[in-house]
């Protein structure tokens, strides 16, 4: 009985995430909220030395819903695809958004990591699914932007007269 009911599960698992698509992330986040959300990762990086990036995917590959695999793996996926932790500092930054699961995971960089502690990264994202849970997604990125901007100008700030480096790109990118 348990196989036939992690088969189900399995199943309607994938059925959500082939449901949701390109046009669903459009609805949510606009291109015009998504450009305004580019703007505010480059304000934000020109007040600290850190990297930030914005991931938001309509939902996970099939292989893996087949494993069972959590947004947290696919979140660290792209942390490492979209170079997040190749910065000077190890200071970088992934806000990462699963609109079929309505999952949201910050992952960070050793070099931040060392700074905030597990519960002050789960607080962000409790705060960020409030937002989501309203429909307000550019409004809870945005609150997870300033809030992960204040960490790091707090731990990585620049010295008077230090350009940013600006080491990955600001737009957000959508899977």
């Amino acid at each position: 009985m348990a196989a036939a009911t992690s088969f189900f599960s399995r199943l309607a698992r994938l059925w959500r995430h082939r449901w949701i698509d390109a046009a669903d992330v459009r609805r949510a986040l606009p291109p015009e909220a998504l450009e305004r959300l580019g703007r505010r990762v480059a304000a934000s990086e020109r007040r600290h030395s850190g990297e930030l990036r914005i991931c938001v995917e309509a939902g996970l590959p099939m292989s893996y819903i087949w494993r069972g695999a959590r947004p947290r793996e696919r979140a660290i996926t792209m942390f490492g695809k979209l170079r997040v932790w190749d910065t000077e500092h190890n200071n970088g930054v992934l806000i990462y958004l699963l609109l079929a699961e309505h999952a949201i995971e910050l992952v960070a960089d050793r070099g931040i990591d060392a700074h905030v502690s597990a519960e002050a990264w789960a607080a962000m994202a409790q705060r960020m699914a409030a937002a989501f849970r309203e429909g307000r997604f550019e409004d809870g990125l945005t609150q997870a932007l300033e809030e992960v901007s204040a960490l790091l100008v707090a731990h990585f700030p620049l010295a008077a007269g230090e350009a940013d480096r600006n080491e990955l790109p600001d737009a957000p990118i959508v899977i």
